[in-house]
């Protein structure tokens, strides 16, 4: 931190950009932080902020409701196959905290009180409170924390890039697979699998292999394992599809969405549950079923009705098809990415990409240079008039979804410079 003595003070933007007090313009690479859809000031989003301000900002949903969060309630059951009813909360750590207390409670609703177990992945990411730090623990984040995070059953995850020697890429797969197996065939306590939804993202955009997560969700049917996905960063057209879970083949038991929800307007997230669960916390007062878990602004009105026009926009610009045109882009520069020397790996899928980058290709051993490779990039980008982040060694480009073609290839060009012009200062 002590590297961060200053900072760009952003005052406005529009579209594609950030403006800061100079007058600079940066290319939002990163969605500001993997939540932006359409770009920044899109009038139809900031036009319904300031009619729903003027009729109810804010109203608990403790013993009350209203119209904005009950219909975007119904639009992402409609979205969501098998699913039942909706949990709001403020965001994405919140609603996979929300999760994981559902599925622990419904086992102890219905009178199974031993299983408390939750198995997940290795190197998943799902939030940095102390549940989603439990379930999603990556060591270099996280191991300060070790000693104060409930334990869970780690499964390695195939990263075609990193299979450990002795192992090709379907092989390790299998192994992987047989792993879960083995542990919910041996255990019975074991409650729930969490998983985010499609690949790992801020585990260092590692996509699943074809067909890996309908395997976990059928092994998690077999052994009476509830399957919670984690879809915050990885839903809503991220990785080329509305619900990835459709496209995984893999329907979960409570399923979490948030970032681009609202179309990275306001912050809102929402948990939902199929009807098994929710059918679980009913019961009189006294049989003490109910969830006791509520945030002050929960369903909060206007992120509702900004997330309602949000979803009206997705349908109206067709903007699922638009994304998997429009990431084929990202195809077209693999081979002018890969010659870069520091590149050992592109990792890709929808609008999201991993580059990794690495001292030696043959060793594939991660650049570590003194100075926080992440600041380096941000100043670099900065330089080539684009907002960059990095998560360690790999450069993340998240950008907003409504990207144009021409837009992209302009991102796609200008942090091929920056990677070039950085190659000094990182090995």
């Amino acid at each position: 931190m002590k590297e961060w003595d200053s900072f760009s003070e952003i005052v406005k933007s529009k579209g594609m950009y950030l403006i800061d007090s100079d007058g600079n313009n940066y290319f939002d690479a990163v969605g500001s932080m993997w939540c932006n859809v359409w770009g920044h000031s899109k009038p139809e989003l900031t036009n319904v902020i300031a009619r729903q301000c003027k009729k109810l900002q804010h109203s608990s949903m403790f013993n009350l409701t209203n119209e904005p969060a009950e219909r975007l309630a119904e639009s992402l059951i409609k979205i969501s196959p098998d699913m039942h009813k909706v949990f709001y909360s403020d965001n994405g750590s919140s609603a996979m905290e929300i999760a994981i207390k559902m599925a622990l409670q419904y086992w102890n609703n219905i009178g199974e009180t031993k299983k408390t177990k939750i198995a997940t992945l290795e190197n998943g990411y799902h939030g940095d409170t102390f549940g989603a730090m439990a379930v999603g623990y990556v060591p270099e984040f996280f191991g300060k924390f070790k000693k104060q995070l409930f334990p869970t059953i780690q499964i390695p995850v195939p990263n075609k890039y990193r299979i450990p020697k002795g192992y090709d890429y379907l092989d390790y797969q299998n192994f992987c697979l047989d792993k879960i197996e083995k542990e919910f065939s041996n255990d019975d306590k074991i409650a729930s699998f969490v998983m985010e939804s499609g690949a790992q993202v801020a585990g260092g955009v590692i996509i699943f292999p074809k067909g890996f997560q309908m395997k976990i969700s059928k092994l998690c049917k077999k052994y009476n394992v509830l399957l919670v996905l984690d879809e915050i960063a990885t839903g809503f057209g991220r990785l080329g599809s509305m619900v990835q879970y459709t496209e995984q083949k893999s329907i979960p038991d409570i399923v979490s969405f948030g970032k681009m929800l609202t179309g990275g307007y306001l912050t809102m997230a929402a948990t939902l549950a199929n009807k098994k669960i929710y059918d679980s916390f009913l019961g009189e007062f006294n049989d003490w079923k109910h969830l006791f878990h509520g945030h002050t602004y929960t369903g909060n009105p206007i992120a509702a009705a900004v997330a309602n026009e949000n979803l009206k926009l997705y349908q109206k610009n067709n903007l699922i098809k638009k994304i998997q045109k429009t990431s084929k882009i990202f195809e077209e520069y693999y081979d002018i990415i890969s010659e870069i020397k520091t590149v050992g790996d592109i990792r890709h899928k929808g609008m999201l990409m991993g580059i990794e980058l690495v001292k030696d290709k043959k060793n594939k051993t991660p650049i570590s240079p003194k100075k926080s490779i992440n600041k380096i990039f941000f100043e670099e980008g900065k330089k080539h008039g684009i907002y960059l982040r990095t998560l360690g060694n790999i450069i993340m480009l998240v950008p907003p979804l409504a990207i144009s073609e021409e837009e992209l290839d302009f991102l796609l060009n200008r942090t091929i410079d920056t990677i070039k012009s950085a190659e000094n200062k990182i090995t």
